[in-house]
C-alpha cells in the first residue's frame, strides 16, 4: 500500500481516516533535516552547497517511512501546501534516496490540500504533481541567508558586546522596530491643549455634549486654547451667550466588513481581542487545522474558494435571514506587499458549524474558531447602514459655534455578527447617539467643562501592532512572525509587560551597533527587497545562487571590515551615537556627562554580560552606575548622608527604590539593601522615595532586625513582609518557624522581648482562624433579639467588627468595641445583610447539595 507522509502525528491521524487501510500513513514530526551549526555548511566558495544533517530525534521518524517503503514501492508526500512543507518534502525525498530506500522504479508523488476534510484530501489524491523546484530553491535560499547572517554576524556580537546573543536577519530589522518606537517615546516631550465641551438641552428637556470648534469667529486647532486661562476665557464666551441651533445635517453612510483571515490579521485580531501572542494563536489555529476544522492556517492570501463563498451565504441566510445576504458575493483581492503563493484565506471547512456545534475542549481553539467562524461569515454579508449626524449650535454674533455629532445604525448588517477591534483605539464622538434637534430651536446650557490634555508619545509595540507594521514594510513572512517575535524576547533582547514590547538594555545596544556597523542589514527597505527576491525565485523568475553570491559579497566585506575593531573603539562610537538619550541636557546647563557622584570622572558606556550600563570613568575610586533607559542623567539615585562612615544610597531598581549601605567593591559585592515599604491598607503605609531621609533609610537598613535570645532558644527576629510588619521565631524541636502579625507599623523597629515573648505564647496557644481554631470575641453581646444566634464584636485585620450568623459588619472608625450595644450591632447587621442583598442566597445553594447526606440514608436503608 502507497506511503503517506505528513508533518505532524495528528495530522496523520485524521489523514487516515479519510484514506482508510488501502495507505499507510506517517508523520515526518517536521523538519527532516538542517543545517548544522558549525562552519563550513554553507559553503561560500563552491557554489553555496550546503551539507545537511538528519536531527537526531527526526532519525528514527525517517527509518520508520524507510520500512515502510520495503512492502510498497510509492510515496506520497502530502505535507503542507507552503514554502517550509514543500521543502520538508524535498529533504524526505533526498534523505530517503541516500538511504537507497528510494529507488528508480519508486513512484514518489507530491500532494497538496488547503483543508484536511475528505473532499479536499480525496481531490488531491486524485491529482497529485512533482516537487515544486523553484519553490523550493526559495527555501534554500532563505534558509542560506538565515545562516551566513546568524553564523556570521553573531560571533562579531560576542567578541564585540559581551551578552549579546544572537543577530538575525530578519530578528534583528523586527528588533529595531522596538528600540526605535522606545526612543521615540523617550524624546517626546508632552504639549498642553484645552478643549471645552458642553451638556445643551433640547427645549424637550433632551440632553447632548457639543465641543467648541469656532471661538471668536475663527476656527479652532488643537492647540489653539494652550493653558487654563485660555480655556476659561472661552467658558466665559460662551455663558455670556445665548446658543442656537443653527445647522442639522444628516448624512446615509455604511461600514463594511473586513477581508477574510490570513496569518497576519490573525495573530493581530487574536492580540487584540483575547491578548494572545503570535505563538499561542498559531499553536491554536495548527491544532484546529490537524483536526480538519479550519482551511491552513499560513497564508498571505485572503480569496476564498467559490463552494466555500456560496456555503457562507447559505448559513447567513438560513441564520440571519436573506436581508443579511447581499445580492452578489464579495471577491477580496489582496493588498498586502509581497503576497506569497497564492493560498485561500484562513476559513472554516463548514460554514454551517459554529463553536458550539463543534463543542471544543481547549479553550484557546474554541475562542480562535469562533473568532474565524464570525469573521467568515462577516465577510460575505451585507454592509452596515447608519445615519450619521452633525449638529452646529452657535450664538447670534458668529462669535461661539459648538458642534454634537451622532450616529445611529438603520441597519447592523455584517455588525450583528462580528466587528474588527482597534489597535490602541480612542472613543469616537460619531458612535454616540443623539436626541432628536430641530434647526432653529434653543439650546439651554447645562453645563461647560474645561479638559486639559497632553499630546501622548507614540505607544509602544503590542505582538499585533507589531506584526502590523511588519507587514506593511514588507519584512519577513507570516509563516515567520510568531517564532521572530518569540526569539527577540527569548533572547532577553525584549521583555513583555501588560502585552507591550519593551526593549532591553541588551537589545538596544545590539540594535545601535548594527546601526553603525552593519546598517545597510537592517535597513527596512533592504529586507523587504530581499524578501522581494526571493519571491521572484519561488515564482522561477530568478537564479537562487546568484542572489546568494551578491549578498555574500558586500557581508562578508562588512563582516571583515569590524573584526579588527577594538570593543574600546566600538563602545565610543556607542556612547557617541546614544548621547541624546544618555546624556540630556541638565536643568542647572552643567556639563550632563559629568559624574553626578564625584563630579570628576566622566561618564561612559560600558558593557557587561546583562547588557550595558552608564558608569563613571573614575572607576574603581568611583562606582556610580545607572542603567542605559528611562532615566535622566543623574539617575535615580542620590546620598541620602552618611553612616558610621558609609554612604546611605537611595536608588530605584527593578523592583521599585530601595535603600543600600555603601556601594559594591571586590571585598563586599552584595552591600546591605533594604526596598521601601509599599502601602498595604491601613496597617502599611508607604514610603515614598520623594519623603526618604537619612534617619528612615539607616532605620529601615537595621531590618531583619533580631529583638533578642527566646527563653526556649532561638532568635526572635521582626521585619517586613507582603503583609506588613511581623515577627518570627523557631523553637529548636520546630519544622518551622512561627509567625506573628503586627499591629502597629512602628513596631518592627521598637518591639521590645516581653511584647514579643507574649505575642508568640499567644498565637502557639492559639495557631490561628485558617487551622480550625475559632478567634476569640472581644466582647459577646448575646442572642440576636430577633432572629436568634450569637452577636459578638471581633478583632479582624481591617479592625473591629460585629459577627452574627455569617454576616460581617466593620464599625465605624469612630467607635470602640467595648462601647458596641446591642441595638447599635443589630442596627449594623441589617445595614450589611441589606447591602449583601442576593449573596445571602449563597447558603441555601450548599445546603441543597448535601450529597454525602443522602448517600447515607441509602446506606442504612439497605443495612
Amino acid at each position: 500500500m502507497p506511503v503517506v507522509v505528513v508533518e505532524s502525528p495528528a495530522k496523520a491521524k485524521t489523514i487516515n481516516k479519510y484514506l482508510g487501510s488501502d495507505y499507510t500513513v506517517l508523520a515526518s514530526y517536521g523538519h527532516v533535516r538542517d543545517l548544522p551549526p558549525k562552519d563550513g555548511s554553507v559553503d561560500t566558495e563552491n557554489g553555496f552547497d550546503m551539507k545537511w544533517e538528519v536531527a537526531t530525534e527526526s532519525r528514527k521518524h525517517v527509518a520508520a517511512i524507510a520500512e515502510a517503503l520495503k512492502s510498497d514501492d510509492a510515496l506520497i508526500l502530502a505535507t503542507d501546501p507552503d514554502r517550509e512543507g514543500e521543502a520538508i518534502s524535498w529533504h524526505l525525498k533526498e534523505a530517503l534516496t541516500k538511504r537507497r530506500s528510494i529507488k528508480k522504479t519508486t513512484d514518489v508523488k507530491r500532494v497538496t490540500f488547503n483543508a484536511i476534510t475528505k473532499a479536499a484530501v480525496t481531490e488531491a489524491m486524485a491529482n497529485p504533481r512533482d516537487i515544486d523546484v523553484p519553490l523550493v530553491d526559495a527555501y534554500l535560499a532563505r534558509r542560506a541567508l538565515d545562516y551566513l547572517v546568524g553564523f556570521n554576524l553573531s560571533p562579531v556580537l560576542w567578541r564585540k558586546l559581551p551578552g549579546a546573543r544572537s543577530a538575525g536577519r530578519v530578528q534583528s530589522v523586527c528588533l529595531r522596530l522596538i528600540v526605535e518606537r522606545e526612543m521615540e517615546i523617550e524624546a517626546f516631550r508632552a504639549r498642553e491643549y484645552w478643549s471645552v465641551k458642553a451638556m445643551l438641552s433640547t427645549p424637550r428637556g433632551q440632553e447632548y455634549e457639543a465641543r467648541l470648534t469656532v471661538l471668536a469667529g475663527k476656527k479652532l486647532d488643537r492647540y489653539d486654547l494652550e493653558n487654563d486661562t485660555q480655556a476659561e476665557l472661552a467658558v466665559q464666551a460662551i455663558s455670556s451667550r445665548d446658543l442656537t441651533v443653527q445647522s442639522v445635517e444628516a448624512k446615509p453612510g455604511s461600514r463594511n466588513p473586513s477581508a477574510p483571515f490570513m496569518t497576519s490579521t490573525l495573530q493581530q485580531e487574536a492580540s487584540r481581542k483575547f491578548g494572545m501572542g503570535a505563538r499561542q494563536t498559531m499553536n491554536a489555529a495548527q491544532r484546529l487545522y490537524e483536526a480538519g476544522h479550519i482551511t491552513y492556517m499560513r497564508t498571505d492570501g485572503i480569496d476564498m474558494a467559490p463552494e466555500a463563498v456560496d456555503q457562507a451565504r447559505a448559513a447567513i441566510k438560513d441564520r440571519y435571514g436573506a436581508e443579511y445576504v447581499p445580492s452578489q458575493a464579495r471577491i477580496y483581492k489582496n493588498k498586502a506587499k509581497n503576497a506569497q503563493e497564492a493560498h485561500e484565506c484562513i476559513r472554516p471547512t463548514d460554514m454551517a458549524k459554529d463553536a458550539a456545534s463543534l463543542k471544543i475542549s481547549d479553550a484557546d481553539q474554541r475562542k480562535l474558531y469562533d473568532l474565524i467562524w464570525k469573521r467568515t461569515l462577516a465577510c460575505q454579508m451585507e454592509s452596515a447602514r447608519l445615519e450619521r449626524t452633525t449638529v452646529d449650535v452657535g450664538s447670534a454674533d458668529g462669535q461661539v459655534v459648538m458642534r454634537a455629532t451622532g450616529q445611529v445604525v438603520l441597519f447592523d448588517g455584517f455588525l450583528r455578527v462580528y466587528e474588527e477591534g482597534r489597535d490602541d483605539a480612542a472613543v469616537d464622538d460619531d458612535d454616540k447617539r443623539l436626541p432628536q434637534i430641530m434647526q432653529g430651536e434653543k439650546a439651554e446650557k447645562r453645563s461647560i467643562t474645561p479638559d486639559q490634555h497632553f499630546t501622548q508619545p507614540p505607544p509602544r509595540y503590542t505582538e499585533a501592532t507589531l506584526v502590523k507594521r511588519m507587514e506593511e514594510l514588507g519584512i519577513g513572512r507570516p509563516s515567520t512572525y510568531a517564532s521572530i517575535i518569540t526569539t527577540i524576547q527569548d533572547r532577553e533582547y525584549v521583555r513583555k509587560e501588560q502585552n507591550r514590547l519593551i526593549p532591553e538594555d541588551k537589545g538596544r545596544i545590539v540594535t545601535i551597533f548594527l546601526l553603525n556597523f552593519f546598517k545597510r542589514y537592517v535597513e527596512y527597505d533592504f529586507t523587504a527587497a530581499l524578501e522581494d527576491e526571493l519571491d521572484h525565485v519561488s515564482a522561477g523568475e530568478g537564479d537562487y545562487k546568484e542572489l546568494l553570491a551578491k549578498f555574500w559579497r558586500d557581508f562578508s566585506a562588512a563582516i571583515s571590515e569590524t573584526s579588527d575593531l577594538r570593543i574600546t573603539e566600538v563602545l565610543d562610537v556607542l556612547d557617541e551615537a546614544l548621547a541624546p538619550q544618555l546624556y540630556p541636557p541638565r536643568e542647572d546647563g552643567s556639563d550632563p556627562r559629568v559624574c553626578p557622584k564625584c563630579g570628576l570622572g566622566q561618564l561612559h558606556l560600558k558593557t557587561s554580560r546583562t547588557g550595558g550600563f552608564v558608569g563613571c570613568g573614575n572607576y574603581p575610586e568611583c562606582t556610580y552606575t545607572r542603567p542605559i533607559a528611562g532615566e535622566g542623567a543623574e539617575g535615580d539615585e542620590r546620598v541620602l548622608g552618611e553612616d558610621q562612615g558609609e554612604e546611605i544610597w537611595l536608588k530605584s531598581g527593578r523592583f521599585g527604590p530601595y535603600v543600600q549601605r555603601g556601594e559594591p567593591t571586590p571585598e563586599n559585592k552584595k552591600p546591605p539593601r533594604a526596598s521601601l515599604p509599599k502601602a498595604k491598607g491601613d496597617y502599611l503605609p508607604g514610603w515614598s522615595p520623594d519623603d526618604m531621609t537619612l534617619e528612615k533609610a539607616v532605620t529601615l537598613l537595621t531590618l531583619p532586625r533580631v529583638v533578642g535570645m527566646h527563653p526556649e532558644g532561638g532568635e526572635v527576629k521582626s521585619n517586613l513582609g507582603r503583609f506588613g510588619p511581623f515577627i518570627m521565631h523557631q523553637m529548636p524541636d520546630e519544622s518551622k518557624p512561627v509567625y506573628v502579625n503586627l499591629k502597629d507599623f512602628q513596631d518592627v523597629f521598637e518591639i521590645g522581648m516581653n511584647r514579643a515573648v507574649e505575642l508568640l505564647a499567644e498565637k502557639r496557644a492559639n495557631p490561628g482562624r485558617g487551622r480550625g481554631s475559632a478567634a476569640k470575641p472581644l466582647k459577646e453581646l448575646g442572642e440576636h433579639p430577633q432572629d436568634g444566634g450569637m452577636i459578638a464584636v471581633m478583632e479582624g485585620r481591617y479592625g473591629p467588627y460585629v459577627k452574627w450568623e455569617k454576616v460581617n459588619a466593620t464599625l465605624p472608625k469612630d467607635v470602640e468595641p467595648d462601647a458596641v450595644t446591642m441595638d447599635m450591632a443589630v442596627a449594623l447587621i441589617a445595614e450589611k445583610s441589606a447591602k449583601a442583598g442576593a449573596k445571602k442566597k449563597a447558603p441555601a445553594k450548599k445546603a441543597a447539595a448535601k450529597k454525602p447526606a443522602a448517600k447515607k440514608k441509602t446506606a442504612a436503608k439497605k443495612s
